[in-house]
């Protein structure tokens, strides 16, 4: 059985070039945190995720700081009960990558995201967002429900894939 290209963007993906990889994350370290990329880094995760090569799609890389998901202590202003600190965040980076864009983006609805490298101080993620608006997007079939009125700010809600997880939503696999 002869393998498509996606299969070996797949593998590559798997072990990817550890210098290639590491050049770029250093380039992208100095850039913003918020940087509109012409086409995705990982091109059979954005299509597995929904993404098409048309208007209307943008991607987004997203930089983060790693560490920070434990509750800073209050100070003041409370009774010692009331200063617990055992709580950490819930949400995870991808979905806190998600928020970031969708807040930077006002007028796009975010669709999906991934992972494209981390190092000692960053995560890197590619988020794909869409334009509701346009008509593109409008008469596609199969992604014009993101245009429906109950699908606006789905991110905040929790409705993503990265959100669902972190949730606790999805369903376990019984064999």
């Amino acid at each position: 059985m002869t393998k498509g290209m996606y299969h070996y963007l797949r593998q590559a993906w798997k072990k990817p070039d550890q210098k290639t990889l590491r050049e770029r994350m250093i380039s992208w370290r100095s850039s913003p945190a918020f940087t509109k990329v012409e086409k995705p880094l990982r091109l059979d995760r954005a299509r597995a995720l929904g993404y098409k090569a048309k208007k209307g799609f943008v991607v987004v890389r997203v930089r983060l700081m790693r560490g920070g998901h434990k509750r800073p202590r209050p100070n003041k202003g409370r009774r010692g009960k009331r200063l617990h600190t055992r709580k950490n965040l819930i949400m995870n980076y991808r979905w806190i990558a998600e928020q970031r864009a969708a807040r930077k983006y006002r007028n796009l609805e975010v669709l999906n995201s991934y992972l494209i490298g981390k190092d000692g101080i960053y995560y890197f993620y590619e988020v794909i967002l869409v334009d509701p608006e346009r008509p593109e997007i409008k008469n596609d079939s199969t992604i014009s429900w993101i245009g429906k009125p109950e699908n606006r700010g789905r991110v905040f809600r929790g409705l993503t894939s990265a959100a669902k997880k972190a949730r606790g939503l999805r369903k376990e696999k019984i064999e």
